[in-house]
């Protein structure tokens, strides 16, 4: 079963890594996804811009809208995700917790499925 990891930041925090405390952590992390590879359990790794080069589309009344980044002042902004396979939640949250993220953000581990599977 696939389990999405998303990584949620608090802004205020990876503004103040130095960038030797930064390329550490991407060091890490490109080990990190190396391993789940190696293991088989890594679907998917990908990293986030920052909030400020988002956009919104939204549609109302029928016509649709584009706004520039973040809709709303945030302390966390989601920073990537992870999609791994796993047995199970358990074996998933074993996976989110040894990586070198969960010491700068929370992991959400949230159950994936494809919307044919109707669960």
């Amino acid at each position: 079963m696939n389990y999405l990891c998303q990584i949620w930041f608090e802004t205020s925090t990876i503004r103040e890594l130095s960038e030797e405390e930064q390329q550490k952590l991407t060091d890490d992390c490109i080990a990190y996804d190396d391993s789940l590879t190696e293991s088989g359990h890594l679907v998917l790794a990908q990293a986030l811009r920052a909030p400020a080069t988002a956009k919104t589309v939204r549609m109302s009344d029928g016509k649709i809208s584009v706004t520039d980044g973040p809709f709303a002042e945030i302390k966390e902004h989601l920073g990537g995700i992870i999609l791994i396979d796993a047995e199970d939640m358990e074996e998933a949250l074993r996976i989110a917790s040894r990586s070198p993220l969960a010491r700068f953000a929370a992991l959400e581990v949230r159950p994936a499925y494809s919307i044919k599977e109707q669960t």
